[in-house]
């Protein structure tokens, strides 16, 4: 098995949004905001080559939607999915599954993309398998009014018309050891209804690709949760529950949305669980 991180790009939201009810003068201390109170956030999805299989955890925003849209969130930097994969000698027709934590527009965007005429849409990885749970995809494909902005139906819909669509078999739990895709899977419901987070055993370590649970190293403090969650009350157990097993099996916990680290690992202290180290990718796996 090998496994590389994938930079599909960044872009930029609201801080205060990001963390909640948290004041401004403790979460800029970690993640400093512009002049629009806008604080900077990556995309990074993770891949597994692992004999046959080429699986794409997740894969940022794609590239169909209007200028305005685009807008909106301020992308930047010159990273995108095409490029990341390019660079490691793969390409999207080489991508045997696609599995999607979640089907917010910013993790799954890049699953779909306009025909070759601009008149529909088609999956951007034609010979792969796209993973989801059921659960999960009823909450997005009938979305409630508070999360509706963030599925949207061009993202979503031609999955399932392309017949590609495929689904976790969570078996009435939180936790899947040893799934279809060949790693354990722990559902996260505070953000949105059964968010997998992948754990992948590599090279001696436990990597869990964190989602939304933990979307950057300043969020490891409890009570930092973003006010995109549906349930932060529920976040608060997650995050409290994840990061003691987190510290105590000293889990290497990869960053999709941290625009400046890749990897952190969390430590117990007397003031609770808190961040311990960051690393890049390589300074741990190479």
């Amino acid at each position: 098995m090998k496994i590389y991180p994938i930079e599909t790009g960044n872009f930029k939201l609201d801080g205060g949004a990001m963390f909640g009810v948290v004041p401004k003068v403790l979460w800029q201390k970690t993640n400093p905001a512009d002049s629009n109170n806008l604080i900077e956030m990556g995309m990074r999805c993770l891949l597994i080559e692992d004999g046959n299989r080429l699986i794409l955890i997740d894969n940022g925003l794609g590239n169909k939607q209007s200028d305005k849209f685009f807008g909106y969130y301020r992308l930047y930097g010159n990273a995108t999915l095409d490029s990341s994969l390019s660079s490691l000698g793969f390409h999207k027709d080489d991508i045997t599954d696609v599995f999607l934590t979640h089907l917010h527009f910013d993790h799954c965007g890049g699953s779909i993309q306009f025909n070759k005429n601009k008149t529909g849409y088609e999956p951007a990885f034609k010979n792969a398998k796209f993973w989801t749970n059921k659960d999960h995809w009823h909450w997005a494909t009938i979305p409630n009014e508070r999360e509706k902005a963030s599925f949207l139906k061009e993202n979503i819909n031609p999955i399932q018309e392309s017949g590609q669509l495929n689904f976790i078999d969570l078996n009435n739990t939180n936790y899947i050891t040893n799934s279809e895709l060949g790693f354990d899977i722990y559902c996260a419901d505070g953000h949105t209804e059964k968010q997998m987070i992948p754990h992948i055993n590599y090279k001696g370590q436990t990597l869990v690709f964190m989602a939304d649970l933990l979307p950057t190293a300043g969020h490891v403090p409890l009570p930092y949760i973003m006010g995109y969650d549906t349930r932060p009350l529920l976040t608060l157990d997650e995050k409290k529950a994840f990061l003691k097993t987190a510290a105590d099996k000293k889990f290497m916990l990869f960053l999709e949305h941290d625009a400046h680290h890749e990897i952190c690992t969390v430590k117990h202290t007397d003031k609770g669980v808190r961040l311990d180290k960051t690393y890049t990718f390589n300074e741990i796996f190479n």
